[in-house]
Parts: structure tokens; sequence; C-alpha cells
């Protein structure tokens, strides 16, 4: 018998991992709400049986934002849902995004002890479902969040983008006493959660949800303002603002250099999500005013989860065949085990080891194939995979009518290039102190993808929390210590 249950360890490491209910794959393809359909409390409740409690939890130092995984699943298992969601909340903001959109495999459930038990990622305990079960039924149960009670500090902080980074330090500095400000570019708040993110992975509503309880915690948010555009930093320093945290993410698109990247129907994942996503693009022209076309093939470059996110998209738009070009293999990927087996199963075809050479056109100008060309793997190169290396002689020729290039994005540059105090690395992110998020211009802190490159939601988020802590200290105490020489920000995948 274990101290906290009738199994025991043995026994739960026998019992298999529970599956989350998901939406056929013929049937979501042709409609854009959300895959996963969620855990019922019974579900949820077989999944946390499997948890064994250790008394060294390293399933937490595996978590950007240390939620107390243990105890919140231990509480899950005594069905106290109510409390298992506040144990998430007191380090956790957007526990019903993050429950989603985190890639636990390679966080929390990589470390975690089942995992190397079993030397199975997929035998891991399901961390992220759990997490989602929690928040959502405790957005369903009790939609009026719990403010605290917390003394005012009568500090004023402005957040300059309203993605995970900014949320999050935003919600850790309201609950501090904090008086904060989050300014958003565009027209509603969340960032790549509501641009980027497609709704059959992350429902919009779910966002909005979040958000409005970060107002309940007493964060004002201001759209359409663009800050290094319309008001520079200074300007917010001089409207009465002690501390500011630069947010901006990196929404600033690539491309492969390639021939034939201007010819009509070719997009930027960054225009083709934002349009289906935060402009409604999939109604038009019933429900939306924003035009977007839909090819009968289309052809996406990258291997990642904005790819994935593109071709999937392709498809709930009509696409014939919706294909992903990945000049790696299978194994090298970037996306998360999830969005791929997700792509596949609804008919994206993966075509790995190979790369556009030139995007083909006609004489209008419109898009027609793509040239490409067959790929070996070598040696590693810096990100720890193997290089991508030609096969000479080896180009063939595949149709489209669309292309989407889903290759990386390079940091906003509209705070630092209006406020030149701001030192930024080679590749045009900020540099910033690791340990705090100090950049090199007094009051200033930066965090999540204008520092990391693009990144993850959830470490975005752990950026947020630490620039709060360290924000919280400057305000209480005064003292502005100049950070070390902090490390270049790594390059965009």
């Amino acid at each position: 018998m274990s101290d906290d249950g009738n199994l025991t360890a043995k026994q739960r490491l026998k019992i298999p991992p529970v599956p989350m209910p998901e939406q056929p794959a013929d049937v979501r393809r042709a409609n854009i709400r959300e895959v996963p359909l969620g855990y019922t409390p019974d579900q949820a409740v077989a999944e946390a049986e499997r948890c064994l409690m250790c008394k060294k939890p390293v399933c937490i130092q595996g978590c950007p934002v240390e939620v107390d995984i243990p105890h919140f699943i231990r509480l899950v298992r005594e069905r106290r849902f109510h409390e298992a969601a506040l144990v998430v909340k007191q380090t956790n903001v957007l526990p019903a995004v993050c429950g989603r959109v985190c890639p636990q495999e390679d966080q929390c459930q990589q470390v975690c002890t089942v995992t190397k038990s079993h030397k199975d990622i997929h035998r891991s305990v399901k961390i992220g479902n759990l997490e989602r079960f929690v928040a959502d039924w405790d957005l369903e149960h009790h939609p009026d969040i719990e403010v605290p009670d917390v003394r005012k500090t009568g500090r004023r902080v402005a957040i300059v983008g309203s993605g995970p980074a900014g949320l999050t330090a935003a919600g850790d500095l309201a609950r501090m006493g904090h008086d904060v400000t989050v300014f958003e570019a565009l027209h509603r708040p969340g960032g790549v959660l509501v641009y980027g993110i497609p709704e059959f992975r992350l429902p919009k509503a779910i966002v909005d949800r979040e958000v409005d309880n970060l107002r309940r915690l007493g964060v004002r948010i201001v759209c359409n303002v663009a800050i290094g555009k319309s008001r520079t930093l200074e300007d917010l320093f001089r409207e009465g603002y002690e501390a500011v945290f630069v947010g901006t993410g990196a929404g600033l698109p690539i491309f492969k250099k390639i021939p034939g990247e201007n010819l009509l129907g070719v997009y930027s994942a960054n225009e083709y999500l934002t349009r289906a996503n935060l402009m409604d693009a999939y109604n038009f022209p019933h429900a939306s005013d924003t035009p977007i076309i839909r090819g009968h093939n289309v052809v996406t470059f990258g291997g990642g989860n904005v790819a994935m996110d593109a071709a999937r998209t392709a498809l709930r738009l009509g696409a014939e065949t919706s294909t992903i070009l990945y000049r790696r293999s299978e194994k090298e990927m970037p996306a998360r085990l999830d969005e791929i087996a997700h792509a596949k199963e609804e008919g994206v075809v993966l075509r790995m080891l190979q790369d556009a050479i030139e995007i083909l056109g006609d004489e209008d100008g419109w898009v027609t194939g793509v040239r490409c060309l067959r790929m070996a793997l070598g040696e590693p190169d810096a990100s720890g995979r193997r290089r991508p290396v030609p096969i000479e002689g080896s180009e063939f020729v595949i149709p489209a009518d669309v292309v989407v290039v889903a290759i990386g994005n390079g940091p906003n540059p509209l705070v630092p290039k209006t406020s030149p105090e701001i030192r930024t690395n080679k590749w045009g992110n900020i540099v910033a102190d690791p340990r705090t998020g100090k950049t090199s211009m007094r009051g200033v802190w930066a965090g999540g993808d204008i520092v990391l490159g693009a990144a993850t939601v959830i470490l975005a988020m752990g950026e947020g929390r630490k620039a709060a802590r360290s924000i919280d200290e400057y305000l209480r105490t005064g003292v502005w210590e100049e950070s070390p020489a902090a490390e270049a920000a790594p390059a965009p995948a």
C-alpha cells in the first residue's frame, strides 16, 4: 500500500494513460471547433491516479512557471477540483491556455518519473490534460475569480504587448498591489494567442475569459496603441509610469529569399494565420469582411507548430491537398508530437528531406508550383539537429496555388528602434538579463519572444514571471543595479 491511497507506486505504473476524447479527423478537418474535447471528471480522476506523488517532484522543476504539480494532481484525485485550480493559479495566470498549447512533453512530462520508468514520453502522467481540466472546470463552475485582498502600492507599471509574457507579468504585478496598464497594438488582447494559434487548437473564448480574469485583478488593457509608433517608452515614463515591461514578441516574418516569393498566392504564416484567426477570414464572406485565398493545393514551408497550424488551417479552408515541405526528417521537427499526429490524421502530407528552391508562377503572376530539391542529413549544426545537405540532380516540381512560409519570425523592431538605449543583439532581439529580465535602459524589462526569439507560450510566461519579481523589487526599493552583460538571445529557429 502507498501512504496516500490504496495503490502502490508499482501498481500506479501499470495504469495506462487516459486518452483525451477528440473530434474524429474526417469531421474536424471541415470545422474550426477545438479538436480535443477535454476530460470528464471521472477521466481526470483516473489519470490523476497515475501520479506517483514523488518525494522529490522534478516535474515542478520542468515547469517554467513552477506550478505545484503533485499538489494539484492530488486534489484532482480527491475530486477537489476548485482547490486544484487555485493551486495552479497561484503561479499560472493562464492555466486554460497552458493546458492546451504548452509543450508539456518537452518540459514537465519529459522529466516525469513515470516517463523515466517506462522510457517512453507517451506513458507520462498527462499533466497538461489535467491542467486543462481543472482550468476549464473552474471557468465553468467559478467564473468570477477570487480577487486577493492586496495592499495597493500606488506604483504604476506599463506592459507593452498583451501576449503570454505581458499578460503573465501584468497578472503577477497586479497581485503584488501595483497599478498595471497593458498596451496592445492590435484591436484585441492576447498577442500570438489570438492572432497566431488557430481556433481549433485554442478557442478565442478561452483567451477572452483568461484576459477578463486579469481585468478583475485590476489590470487595465488599452488596445489600438502601438508603443514605438504612437508613443515611445520615454513618453510612458513622462506619463508617470515607473517601470515598463516589453513583451512585443517575434512577429516579423522571415522568408527563404528564393525566387518567386513575391508571386500572388504566397503568404507569410503570420498573415495567413492572422487573417484566418484574429480577422475571422474562415467566415468570409458570410460573417467576415476579411478575404483569404482558398487554394486547391497548398504547400507550407517549415516544420514547427506554426507550419502545422497553417497546413491544418488550409484544410479547413477547403484545400484538396495540404502539404508540408520540411528539409529535415520528422525526428528533427520542432512541432509538438500531438500537432504532428493531428496533422497526419487530418490528411496533411508531410514531405520530409525536401526543400524549396523556387516558387513557380504563370504569366499573370500567380503561384503554380514549387521547385524542390531532395536533402540528406549531415553533421549536427548549432541547433543540435543534423544539417540538411542538398542532393545534386534531385530537383522536382510539386503543384501549388498557395504557398505559406512558416520558417520562423524575427523580433518586433518598433520599441528598440525608438529607444536606442535598449541594447539588441545581431538578430534584433532585446538583450535582457536572463535572471531578471532587466534591459540596458533603466526602468525597462523585457521578456518572451522579443528576447528569446520565436519560442513557446510557457517559456514566454516564465519570462514574464521573473521580470515581475524584479520589477516589484525595484519599485519597493528604488534600487537599480546594472545587470552584467547578458547572453545574446538566440537566433530565431
